[in-house]
């Protein structure tokens, strides 16, 4: 058994106003986007300027956080925000769901590049590649934090989280981390390099991601107020169903575009 590893989740406090491990990641992996999202869009030729970029990456932002906030309310906690509407506006609290995040970055994409005239399937696949970054921070911020810990496991690096009991659980946020993050940019970023056709990264990163995150539900404990759900499904697991869906749909279209242009 591993010593899960004591880290205060406040970086420091002046005052009222604590910079904590979980913001930071999430800082770090909006600057990490922008730089991501600056060298795809020449290597893509996407047509747009430096300063449209960067009102690209202000549009994600508002997605992800309005949309993984509106996600998390009706996917993951409906009934107690129903009765306390206003909380909902309580961001700081925590509750995100990724999946509402995602649904809030497409909505965002489309607005902008209606506005902008720009192709939505290749923005897109940008957009999706430049997010892995932020999804692979979120995990290790998860970790530092002791939340959404795993299952409990007699594994050599199990480790027990302050708050989870005395079992040990699998660390199913660095395993999340690893594969949302490291794993998947390298797949997508591989499509980009060999010039896929665009749509090719945007519906592999659906793919991929609900493959990862279905099976790594199976080492993470769900959420107390949900449990499993039908057939002894998680929510996460239940949410990425669609996604996997919608990436082998997106796929086979892409493909077929491609063999008939």
């Amino acid at each position: 058994m591993l010593t899960y590893p004591q880290i205060d989740p406040v970086i420091f406090q002046i005052g009222p106003l604590a910079v904590r491990w979980y913001g930071l990641m999430y800082l770090v992996g909006f600057l990490a986007a922008w730089f991501v999202i600056h060298h795809l869009a020449r290597l893509r030729q996407l047509p747009v300027n430096k300063e449209s970029l960067s009102d690209l990456l202000f549009y994600g932002v508002l997605g992800v956080i309005i949309g993984g906030r509106l996600g998390y309310t009706l996917f993951y906690n409906f009934s107690y925000y129903i009765d306390h509407p206003l909380r909902i506006f309580a961001v700081w609290e925590g509750g995100m769901s990724f999946h509402g995040g995602l649904l809030g970055v497409i909505a965002a994409a489309l607005i902008f590049c209606r506005r902008k005239g720009l192709p939505p399937l290749l923005t897109g696949d940008i957009l999706v590649t430049a997010a892995t970054i932020g999804l692979g921070l979120g995990r290790v911020g998860n970790f530092i934090n002791g939340e959404l810990w795993g299952r409990t496991t007699d594994v050599p690096w199990g480790m027990v989280f302050p708050g989870a009991g005395p079992e040990p659980r699998h660390p199913s946020q660095l395993y999340e981390a690893f594969l949302e993050g490291p794993v998947l940019l390298l797949i997508l970023w591989l499509l980009h390099r060999r010039n896929a056709a665009p749509g090719i990264p945007f519906f592999s990163f659906f793919l991929f991601y609900g493959l990862f995150r279905f099976c790594v539900e199976f080492f993470r404990q769900p959420d107390a107020h949900l449990g499993f759900l039908w057939g002894g499904a998680t929510m996460g697991q239940l949410l990425s169903l669609p996604m996997i869906l919608t990436g082998i749909i997106g796929l086979v279209y892409c493909r077929r575009r491609e063999g008939s242009a």
